[in-house]
């Protein structure tokens, strides 16, 4: 069972164009132009064959595994579900969680036709047991890799990595300790790119979550061993089963992007912002004008003029 949550009164967003993968943003323009005006189009991504949707985001993976290669001198497999996590490390985010059960993640990772993960993500200089996690998340790594499991962790990340990686990967993991996840905005990036995420119940994924749609959620636990429990037990049971069936998954890519692409982003969040904090006592048509999100800076002073 789930706890109830508070939900923030205006969550956070991602600017679109920045983040949305050269392939999306192509296909996009052409299907449904007008997202660059105002991202409240991407609703519009139910239009899209979701077939056209997983193609994309396999020439997303296919990027990633090439920048990898030369990058690293690793290949990985196109075929095989790819885990994702990358972010500033620190404690509380708990990159460890998904080795806390060696045993099972074996076995698991063997039983649903391998396994890929991908790590990534610096320290603050000065957080020495940030430093540690990666240093301990690299040595599991080391001894947990096989012909069923691979897990790698990627150096030098940077602008670029972030964003191939939250294209690229099938599933974005998230494991905050609660209630310390400020918003988490790398799962939203995900989102755009029609990623799912598997994360804790924080931040913005409160709302985002809707199980077997956008994601899955980790339940809550009494510990770490219960929520890595948690972790594993949907990746056996609804993760890869549906991963296994590619016309469901590429549904639920496409609920990604019109579910939570449509919401968390900066179009939303910036008209939204405008109309609560500055036009609260306007007259309803007045305030839809506002939060169509799609006005120029130019109509929203007019707008200032008229309520003067």
């Amino acid at each position: 069972m789930f706890p109830e949550y508070k939900v923030h009164s205006i969550t956070n967003g991602v600017h679109a164009a920045t983040w949305l993968s050269e392939g999306f943003q192509e296909l996009f323009d052409d299907e449904i132009p007008d997202w660059r005006t105002d991202n409240r189009y991407f609703r519009s991504v139910y239009g899209i064959d979701p077939a056209r949707i997983a193609a994309c985001h396999i020439k997303n993976k296919q990027k990633l595994f090439a920048v990898l290669a030369r990058r690293t001198g690793h290949y990985f497999n196109p075929s095989v579900l790819t885990l994702g996590f990358a972010r500033r490390v620190a404690t509380y985010k708990r990159a460890s969680l998904l080795l806390d059960d060696p045993a099972r993640l074996v076995s698991l990772a063997e039983k649903i036709g391998g396994l890929q993960i991908l790590y990534a993500g610096k320290a603050h200089p000065a957080d020495n047991a940030g430093k540690a996690l990666i240093k301990d998340v690299y040595e599991a790594a080391v001894k947990l890799n096989s012909a069923s499991l691979k897990i790698y962790y990627v150096e030098n990340y940077d602008w670029e990595l972030g964003a191939l990686l939250t294209q690229g990967v099938d599933v974005w993991v998230n494991t905050p300790r609660r209630p310390y996840e400020a918003s988490g905005t790398s799962g939203m990036k995900a989102a755009l790119n029609g990623v799912p995420s598997l994360s804790i119940l924080d931040g913005w994924w409160i709302e985002g979550c809707a199980e077997n749609t956008t994601g899955w959620a980790i339940e809550d636990g009494e510990n770490e061993a219960a929520e890595a429990a948690s972790l594993y037990t949907k990746l056996e049971k609804s993760i890869a089963p549906m991963w296994s069936n590619p016309n469901a998954w590429a549904k639920l890519q496409q609920h990604c992007i019109g579910i939570n692409g449509t919401f968390f982003n900066t179009h939303r969040m910036l008209s939204q912002y405008l109309g609560n904090a500055y036009f609260p006592y306007t007259d309803t048509h007045t305030r839809v004008a506002i939060n169509t999100g799609s006005q120029q800076m130019g109509d929203i002073a007019e707008l200032a003029k008229v309520r003067k």
